[in-house]
């Protein structure tokens, strides 16, 4: 069991690596508004990559799908379209707060409601406190939600000691109070994800059976699931995009190699940059559905800390990397750290829980 639940956490945190980086490729686009470069990024990661990789890892998958119950895909579709809506406003949280930052503030809200809404709604939190190992567990929960709240304090440190100069210099369009604004709202509609997530698991479980019937490894069991509740998100976003396009008069954007300026657009790049960008994204979940096969379904509640606190450990890093803290004090330093611990142990805590569970169940 200790292997697995290992497995599980590396899993997890290569999905949090992708999760704080993908934005970085949408930095080396050029001449394009944000829908467009937005939109262009989830085509892949909402449409091509989920329903590509599933095809080729998961047999009869879109068998699975037509047989699957029309409430299953319906609730599985309508809160990817509702985490889709939390989804489109996080590329704005990055724009306004930087990605240290905007990621502590969305990913807190995002951790709390999607991590204790699950169990709540199927009546299981109580239960989970009666073991030994829930007991560990939920303790793993509540260091994460601590070490992410740290990180937030430490981002609000920053804001209060750097000058308006040094905040525009690392982030363009720096905007502290509309930015707090966007990133509460996405971070509680992003959450609704793992609920799109939660419907989707007799999905998930036909897959699991047609993998293990055609000798395959039932890892990549998630897979279908993702299918159905990207295409929520990539249904809300295009719809966004696509009006922004149309009321900024972007949509020329696509296929035009000249600015309005006159300048030249690098169409190629900016097509490649997206894309990179967008199977980056996917990954992140893709990385999440196989480390939430190796953690069992006791805790299976907890891979949505698992996969935030991945996320905030790298996006921390990523800013101390790209100078987003340089110039702040000691004291900020200090708390980028505890952060960072807190969220590390946290992961390690979780892991431990459903070790234990392992161990208890034989």
């Amino acid at each position: 069991m200790a292997p697995a639940f290992i497995f599980g956490i590396i899993l997890h945190w290569i999905g949090g690596l992708a999760a704080a980086s993908f934005y970085i490729p949408y930095k080396q686009i050029r001449r394009w508004s944000w829908e467009t470069y937005w939109l262009t990024g989830g085509v892949f990661s909402w449409l091509l990559m989920p329903s590509l990789m599933a095809s080729i890892l998961v047999p009869g998958t879109f068998e699975i799908l037509h047989t699957a119950k029309p409430s299953v895909l319906f609730y599985t579709y309508f809160f990817g379209a509702m985490w889709g809506i939390g989804g489109l406003t996080f590329g704005l949280t990055m724009r306004y707060l930087g990605i240290a930052l905007g990621m502590a503030v969305a990913l807190g809200y995002t951790a709390i409601f999607g991590t204790l809404i699950p169990p709540l709604f199927h009546g299981t939190l109580g239960q989970t406190l009666g073991s030994a190992s829930g007991k560990y567990v939920l303790l793993g929960v509540l260091v994460s939600v601590a070490g992410i709240a740290v990180s937030g304090m430490a981002g609000m440190s920053k804001e209060r000691e750097l000058t308006g100069e040094q905040k525009q210099s690392s982030i363009t369009e720096f905007q502290f109070g509309k930015g707090m604004l966007i990133a509460t709202f996405s971070g509680i509609m992003s959450s609704c994800l793992a609920f799109g997530l939660d419907a989707g698991t007799p999905i998930a479980d036909a897959a699991k059976a047609s993998l293990l019937a055609h000798g395959g490894s039932d890892i990549w069991q998630g897979l279908p699931v993702l299918i159905v509740a990207l295409l929520g998100g990539f249904t809300t976003n295009f719809l966004w995009c696509v009006g922004l396009n149309v009321r900024n008069k972007s949509a020329g954007e696509y296929t035009a190699q000249a600015a309005s300026d006159g300048s030249a657009v690098p169409l190629i790049r900016n097509y490649a940059f997206a894309a990179l960008a967008g199977i980056i994204w996917y990954l992140q979940f893709f990385f999440h559905t196989m480390g939430q096969a190796k953690m069992g379904k006791t805790f299976a509640f907890t891979n949505w800390t698992l996969h935030m606190a991945s996320i905030m450990i790298f996006s921390m890093l990523w800013g101390v990397y790209l100078k987003e803290w340089a110039g702040t004090s000691k004291r900020t330093h200090t708390l980028i750290g505890l952060g960072l611990a807190l969220l590390i142990g946290s992961t390690i805590i979780i892991g431990y829980g459903s070790y234990l569970d392992g161990i208890a169940a034989h």
